[in-house]
């Protein structure tokens, strides 16, 4: 490295960590000499990070946990206590979204999204911010999208939990920035990941994808300045801009147009009453 990173020797939480933005945040981070707490849901992935990065002389934790459990945080929280680890960046990456049509989706998929992009960040935030402020230093990345600046049709509950997202950081921000707390909110367009086959929205990767080693990088340059927002592309802090100043209707409108599915499916019937 060419410089000390403020980050170096520093335990960091980072979620999602197994893949896609998730694992190229904790490459990042590690190549700045942070320490690693990486959690996730899948064990074979995050321990193949893990052993990574290990070889290359990052000291490191795992702790397998599914965000979309509710107590999921709180027990995070309690092995990183009880190990005596201070956590002093957070990374709230883990997220997931769906794409089609809301009224015939499922139910749960959609509560699932509300669940692991917002409710555990809040959580996490809340437990771990505390003592960031108590030592009057920290660092939190808030992984939101540039899906965040307006409504999206049919990946609607993932826009307006991005919208959350995005929002909840820069509150934040300017609550904790007198305790030298620093917040960001990373709002990525495309990004190189596992997202579109997930979500079923192959039609979005259609737009080009960004390398998530590049928005992971650019991702941390950000959250070292202190800086609250940062959309890693230029095609989507053009984007952000142009929404500002067009009627919401138009841009929903148009991006239906562009991304919808091409099939609409059947329409529901309702069950008469008796």
């Amino acid at each position: 490295m060419a410089y000390t990173s403020q980050l170096h020797g520093k335990w960091a939480l980072v979620t999602g960590a197994s893949s896609g933005i998730g694992a190229a945040l904790a490459r990042e981070l590690a190549d700045r000499g942070a320490k690693l707490i990486l959690t996730a849901r899948r064990r074979d992935r995050l321990e193949a990070l893990g052993q990574e990065l290990a070889a290359q002389g990052t000291e490191m934790r795992i702790i397998i946990a599914d965000l979309n459990d509710p107590v999921a945080p709180h027990q995070i929280y309690r092995v990183t206590e009880r190990a005596g680890l201070e956590v002093e960046i957070l990374v709230n990456n883990a997220g997931l979204g769906q794409y089609g049509f809301f009224h015939a989706s499922e139910i749960e998929q959609e509560m699932n999204q509300v669940r692991v992009n917002c409710d555990a960040v809040v959580q996490l935030s809340r437990l771990f911010v505390p003592r960031m402020v108590e030592r009057r230093r920290g660092w939190v990345l808030i992984v939101a999208s540039t899906a965040s600046f307006q409504p999206m049709p049919y990946i609607t509950t993932y826009a307006a939990t991005k919208a959350f997202d995005r929002f909840f950081a820069l509150g934040l921000a300017e609550e904790v920035a007198q305790y030298d707390v620093k917040v960001t909110a990373l709002c990525p367009g495309p990004t190189e990941s596992e997202f579109f086959d997930v979500a079923g929205a192959g039609v979005l990767r259609q737009r080009g994808v960004q390398p998530a080693g590049e928005v992971a990088r650019l991702a941390i340059d950000a959250l070292e300045r202190g800086k609250r927002t940062l959309v890693p592309s230029f095609r989507g802090w053009l984007g952000a801009q142009l929404v500002r100043l067009l009627p919401t209707s138009f841009v929903t409108r148009e991006i239906a147009k562009r991304t919808g599915p091409k099939k609409a499916p059947p329409t529901p019937r309702l069950e008469e009453k008796k």
